[in-house]
């Protein structure tokens, strides 16, 4: 298993760590199979969306916020229950097929670490073992 290392800009924030992901698959010497990303964390996701255009993230960002607003009269006491929700609807973990030693991923798509209680220092997990 591999660590890789985020800083978060925001509260909410997308970061693409698809590069150190493949950094890490390599690392970890998967030439063809499936790794798995997982975030640790109970206030953060991980998806795989676009990276072609970043308003895309953007607006992800912005509907996420619509939709669970950090405000809500949550009974959570430490006032980040929108960000346990956001997280858990992005989820905590993605698969990605290695083919020839690189992520077998869509032309326009990138794998995004999800902040939604940030600024923080997180990491995700990479595993491509068996």
């Amino acid at each position: 298993m591999k660590t890789i290392a985020i800083r978060t800009a925001g509260r909410t924030h997308f970061v693409d760590i698809t590069g150190q992901v493949a950094g890490a698959a390599q690392d970890l010497g998967v030439e063809n199979g499936v790794i798995t990303v997982f975030i640790p964390h109970t206030t953060a996701g991980i998806t795989i969306n676009e990276n072609a255009d970043p308003d895309v993230t953007a607006d992800m960002e912005l509907v996420l916020d619509r939709a669970v607003p950090r405000s809500g009269g949550y009974a959570h006491c430490e006032g980040n229950t929108a960000a346990h929700v956001k997280a858990s609807m992005m989820g905590a973990s993605v698969q990605v097929i290695v083919e020839n030693g690189r992520l077998a991923l869509g032309t326009w798509q990138a794998i995004y670490f999800c902040e939604f209680d940030g600024p923080r220092s997180r990491k995700a997990w990479v595993y491509g073992g068996g």
